[in-house]
């Protein structure tokens, strides 16, 4: 009698915005042998849907098994330009030494509890978010000391980790990378920059000149690569 071997298939959750960032996170992922990918994609009530729209057809390009779109709106209360329609997004300062106010406060800590709550749900032991404290906006839920918490904080608040004892781990492979080497993984693992949106406004093209344009143009230049979005 033959014995078919059922393939055990290797489960990770990716937060996906639609970015380079989490764009080439999802990748790195399937690289590092998880093939079986679910993702996550959150409407906080920014101005524009541009990066929606690119998280959904990045996801279905990597061939994601299961995308969810949920919604919190983090625009019910004011301060952030990204979400507050009384304040203009400014341009951006490759060089600022401030946190700018594009920041959404506790963005990521809120991000990443929906995320253990379904990676809990599904039995995911392994979620990946695309921060990096290299070159980024200063924002504090980018920052290792604040991802490591929240690893720890998850173990103890998911059935999986604190009573199945299945560690919970946050993958955060970009932390201590630059973004240009981003950039070139990326271009190596077959990214298709053209599916990703970055600008922070929600033009017909990239404005070319808020921070986040800035910092993926650098990238580019820096990685010697052509970045397939005309601004």
């Amino acid at each position: 009698r033959k014995i078919i071997e059922r393939k055990i298939m290797k489960k990770a959750l990716v937060l996906l915005s639609g970015g380079l960032d989490s764009t080439t996170a999802l990748h790195v992922a399937r690289e590092q042998g998880f093939d079986e990918l679910y993702a996550i994609t959150f409407e906080y009530g920014q101005k524009h849907n541009k990066e929606i729209k690119a998280a959904k057809a990045v996801a279905k390009a990597a061939g994601v098994k299961e995308h969810k779109f949920v919604k919190i709106m983090l625009n019910q209360w004011d301060g952030c330009s990204l979400t507050d329609e009384k304040m203009d997004i400014h341009d951006g300062d490759i060089n600022r030494t401030t946190i700018p106010d594009t920041y959404v406060p506790a963005r990521n800590m809120v991000f990443l509890s929906v995320a253990a709550s379904y990676a809990d749900a599904l039995d995911i032991t392994d979620i990946f978010i695309g921060v990096s404290e290299v070159d980024y906006s200063g924002y504090v839920d980018c920052r290792e000391e604040f991802i490591r918490s929240m690893e720890q904080t998850i173990n103890l608040g998911t059935v999986l980790g604190a009573e199945k004892k299945q560690k919970i781990t946050l993958h955060a492979p970009f932390m201590h990378m630059t973004k240009a080497d981003e950039v070139r993984l990326g271009n190596r693992l077959g990214v298709d920059y053209s599916l990703t949106w970055t600008c922070y406004r929600g033009d017909k093209k990239p404005c070319g000149t808020c921070d986040s344009c800035l910092l993926r143009a650098k990238a580019f230049e820096e990685a010697g690569i052509k970045d397939p979005l005309s601004y």
